[in-house]
């Protein structure tokens, strides 16, 4: 087996795929990436025991097909010191050695035989198709990955939840003290169903997405889907388990509301935080008629902030508390320049929802308050 390809083809292509292996592996194949020659298209993957990614690159004067796993440090680590150029791969179909040839040097190792690479998990006869637009996709992914949890008691907790029926898609995710929920119109579902997609894949997708155009094909069944972009292929076992409803936990009538610059209170929450007790990372928002006051202390050490910035409020005078960390990761998340908080009262989760919606979209965040001592 023998082909020429381009060493910066071929980097770019692994290292997207490369973030799919695992630093500890069960099986040690799996430290490799899998090459497969078809005439002149060399399939590469790489996967862990849940998740596999593959895309194709074009060769030139291919001779022989076939394949065979090659160590992806073996592989990476020296071509990311070459220069662009022709690399001629010539390996023996029998001692499976690969020697590689660049423009003044040459290096060679011994590959594993392709046949003992994992297949992937075949779909059942009853899977459904999701087609969604690339752009929409990576904004649901985007806009709610950071409220994943790490949560090994509640795995359920630890992927995007997709709601798909036959008017919108909703991405959902939560750990317990946030949520965010982003429905898109754009994209419509065959009927009701659903999935869990683990971080690790989501993850993989938001790196990937951003180059994609056109439309995504997701086919799944209960346990494994099947996603197919223009460059690259993924298949990957879903989260096990009940996603919480939702839409349970959203507080519906929230007398209080505030609307005013997302930068402006981001920024003061970001200094103010910093004079917070480490342990609690606890802000106060002080709110009144036409400002709100941010503010934080740290009684151990007798360090305090306070900050104050205008905005229209319309409700009562109120206190509230919240973790500074939590708030900070909803505001820089939220796509627009004003952002409107609904509050009923200080012990029930507050709403921060974006002022300007983006077409098709709906997002909504939620946070759950901290107890104030005062």
């Amino acid at each position: 087996m023998k082909f020429v390809v381009s060493s910066a083809t071929l980097l770019n292509h692994l290292q997207a795929i490369s973030r799919v292996i695992n630093s500890k592996n069960t099986l040690p194949i799996l430290d490799c990436f899998l090459l497969d020659l078809k005439g002149n298209m060399l399939s590469l993957t790489a996967a862990d025991s849940e998740t596999r990614l593959e895309t194709v690159v074009e060769v030139n004067s291919a001779e022989g097909e076939g394949s065979l796993a090659i160590n992806a440090k073996n592989l990476l680590d020296p071509l990311r010191e070459l220069p662009d150029q022709p690399l001629t791969f010539d390996i023996n179909d029998e001692t499976l050695e690969v020697f590689i040839y660049y423009h003044n040097g040459k290096y060679n190792f011994v590959g594993l035989k392709g046949d003992e690479y994992p297949e992937p998990k075949e779909l059942k006869d009853s899977f459904i198709t999701l087609n969604i637009d690339a752009e929409t996709l990576f904004s649901g992914i985007n806009r709610t990955l950071f409220a994943t949890a790490d949560d090994e008691l509640r795995p359920v907790m630890n992927g995007i939840y997709f709601d798909i029926t036959v008017d919108d898609v909703t991405f959902v995710a939560s750990d317990g003290h946030k949520l965010v929920r982003v429905t898109t119109t754009a994209t419509k579902g065959e009927g009701r169903s659903s999935f869990i997609l683990p971080k690790k894949p989501a993850n993989l997708l938001k790196s990937l997405l951003p180059k994609e155009t056109g439309t995504v094909e997701i086919r799944f069944d209960e346990n494994n889907a099947y996603i197919a972009m223009s460059d690259y292929k993924m298949v990957c076992r879903f989260v096990e388990g009940r996603y919480p409803n939702y839409n349970s936990v959203i507080p519906q009538n929230n007398p209080n509301t505030f609307t005013l610059d997302r930068l402006a209170l981001l920024n003061a929450l970001k200094r103010v935080a910093v004079f917070s007790n480490p342990a609690s990372s606890l802000v106060k928002l002080q709110f009144s008629e036409d400002k709100i006051v941010v503010s934080a202390q740290d009684i151990d050490f007798l360090t305090a902030a306070e900050e104050m910035i205008p905005c229209s409020y319309d409700g009562n005078v109120m206190n509230i508390g919240f973790k500074a960390a939590f708030l900070i990761d909803i505001l820089n998340n939220i796509p627009s320049s004003d952002v409107r908080m609904e509050l009923s009262d200080p012990s029930r989760a507050g709403l921060v929802l974006p002022v300007e919606k983006e077409e098709n979209e709906d997002m909504l965040t939620l946070l759950m308050p901290m107890m104030l001592n005062d």
